[in-house]
């Protein structure tokens, strides 16, 4: 069993309440080959809401206390998304899950690219650098 981010299998819980469907990925949660989930849901965080991104650094940074998770309104959501991210990796140690397939470009999953300022940077989100330091192998979908 693999972990995916829930918006790769179809499931609407991006910030604006959209997906990025991957027909492989979703056949592997049909076929229970994979666990969906969605950090930022689980910390808390409502579908829609607005966007974010990662303030002076990526996912490791901010897990340790270097940068912070911020809305486009300016509000500091670090919290809810390390709550979220810990969570996801609560639900794969109790599956046994080794490996995580995660979508680009968040500030939770980005696993090789996030957004700073509006542009596309090299980084790990939150989430991604958690599981990868607990030895869960993380990738972005083919």
């Amino acid at each position: 069993m693999i972990i995916v981010s829930a918006c790769l299998a179809g499931f609407n819980c991006r910030y604006d309440c959209t997906n990025s469907y991957n027909k492989l990925i979703a056949e592997m949660v049909i076929n229970k080959k994979a666990f969906p989930v969605c950090p930022e849901q689980m910390g808390g965080l409502p579908t829609p809401r607005p966007s974010c991104e990662i303030k002076n650094g990526d996912g490791n940074d901010v897990l340790n206390d270097k940068a912070k998770v911020i809305t486009i309104y300016g509000d500091d959501i670090t919290a809810k998304i390390i709550k979220g991210s810990e969570e996801v990796l609560k639900l794969a140690k109790m599956i046994g899950a080794k490996e995580a397939v995660l979508k680009e470009k968040s500030p939770s999953c980005g696993v090789t690219k996030i957004y700073r300022n509006g542009e596309i940077v090299s980084g790990m989100g939150v989430c991604a650098a958690m599981l990868k330091r607990e030895g869960i192998d993380v990738t972005p979908p083919e």
